[in-house]
């Protein structure tokens, strides 16, 4: 089958690899020309583990192209796959500029009958709205006889395991109105999941279950962050806590790990655009804002326990923060709580010195220019005040403390993932500080 996706991002990157790599033909389109000579040289422009192999592989075996002109992706295409970002305008609606402006340059040029289908994040009747917007495109340049239907088909990737998601994905949501184009689709990727993981519905209803499910998802962080809170207070154990949730089945243990917030490309701007698109039916998200609410509130954290170990003018104070994505195996820096706390440490005046396996690069884009980059763990905690786990890599987890002990200014740790043992490192002689394990109460009831 011949596919055009476009939008060369993290979606459309995985994406068109992967149909590639399912026997489909696939151009790759994108008005970064940047990004397109990068990947013409055999160059992956994100990082993702087993990507760029892939890449290379398919543009070897004349799978897979890239181009900055959509025309180059046009001829004898069936499906137009639209993967482009849609980031959170300033009152947190998805802003679909780039959606816009793709389908339009698809339609400009178009003469022959198509599916598009939108892999974006777009707010609800996205697709009723770009229907009439390249129907309207074809009526102004005189083109007739044309069959068009806009699909939508949400992303559902895990950063750092994307690859392994867009290969074997536990589900393949399709949101489409004509049993024409389910054939299509279900012809498509059935290479890729049993038939019975391929789910069908329509539009509206596919472009809500992104948001659903994102938002779930980041509700069970939340509510387990706020227990944490209430863990601190009274004198809990919030690990304790989770093992006792998680062993009912009917909740499990998927994404109830306390810390220092979510981040990320999906999960903050998902939450927000889902409480805009509430508001405008009149509706109030309760939930979904007071996942949100803790979430802010959660970033917050780090800094606070900081700020009460040393005071609040922390000059002389040398912050170690290890980590800045926002989560292992990727390296994206947006929504990272690394940020907040960052800012928060330089805003009371501390010196900030900051290592991450993979970021760094990422993160000189997005923090002030007073952060200091280690190359290395034991750069890093040389001298420190204290040291502040931010993300929880597995260099971090099996880190030897006993031999970064040493190093330190003094033994402080601010454990923002709860990767540590509080009785090995209190063993060890460090101060030693987490989310939601205090076993001191503060108040009692």
């Amino acid at each position: 089958m011949k596919i055009c996706v476009v939008g060369t991002g993290y979606v459309g990157l995985v994406t068109g690899t992967c149909f590639a790599e399912k026997g489909n033909s696939v151009c790759c389109v994108d008005i970064d020309e940047d990004r397109i000579g990068k990947l013409k040289s055999g160059l992956c422009p994100i990082y993702e583990p087993g990507l760029g192999g892939l890449i290379e592989k398919n543009v070897r075996e004349g799978r897979l192209s890239f181009s900055t002109d959509i025309k180059d992706g046009l001829e004898g295409t069936k499906l137009f796959f639209i993967a482009v970002g849609t980031p959170p305008a300033d009152d947190g609606r998805a802003d679909l500029a780039q959606v816009l402006a793709a389908v339009d340059s698809i339609a400009s040029s178009l003469s022959h009958s198509c599916y598009i289908v939108v892999k974006s994040t777009v707010p609800v009747g996205t697709g009723t709205l770009l229907c009439r917007r390249i129907n309207n495109h074809l009526r102004e340049r005189g083109v007739e006889g044309i069959d068009l239907e806009v699909l939508s088909n949400p992303e559902f990737l895990k950063e750092g395991m994307a690859v392994e998601d867009c290969l074997h994905p536990d589900r393949i949501v399709i949101g489409a109105s004509s049993e024409k184009a389910r054939a299509v689709m279900r012809e498509l990727y059935l290479p890729f999941a049993a038939e019975d993981r391929i789910i069908f519905m329509d539009p509206v209803s596919a472009e809500i279950t992104k948001y659903a499910a994102n938002t779930m998802l980041a509700a069970r962080i939340s509510f387990m962050n706020e227990i944490a809170q209430l863990c601190d207070r009274v004198g809990g154990d919030v690990t304790a806590v989770k093992e006792g949730v998680a062993s009912d089945r009917r909740i499990g243990p998927s994404f109830l790990n306390a810390g220092c917030g979510y981040g990320g490309s999906c999960f903050p701007k998902d939450v927000q655009a889902l409480c805009r698109i509430g508001e405008r039916q009149g509706l109030d998200m309760t939930m979904a804002s007071a996942v949100d609410k803790v979430n802010r509130r959660q970033k917050q954290t780090l800094h606070i326990m900081i700020r009460d170990r040393f005071g609040a003018d922390m000059d002389g104070v040398t912050a170690a923060v290890m980590g800045l994505s926002f989560k292992p195996g990727t390296d994206d820096m947006r929504e990272a709580p690394s940020i907040t706390l960052i800012q928060g440490l330089l805003g009371c005046g501390a010196s900030v010195r900051a290592y991450d396996p993979i970021a760094m690069n990422e993160a000189k884009k997005l923090l002030p220019s007073a952060v200091e980059y280690a190359p290395d763990m034991k750069t890093l905690l040389s001298g420190a005040d204290c040291a502040v786990i931010a993300t929880e890599w597995p260099e971090f987890i099996e880190a030897d403390w006993d031999e970064f002990g040493r190093l330190m200014k003094r033994k402080i740790i601010f454990d923002g993932r709860n990767i540590y043992s509080p009785g090995k490192l209190k063993a060890l002689g460090f101060e030693y500080y987490c989310i939601g394990r205090n076993m001191t109460p503060k108040a009692m009831l």
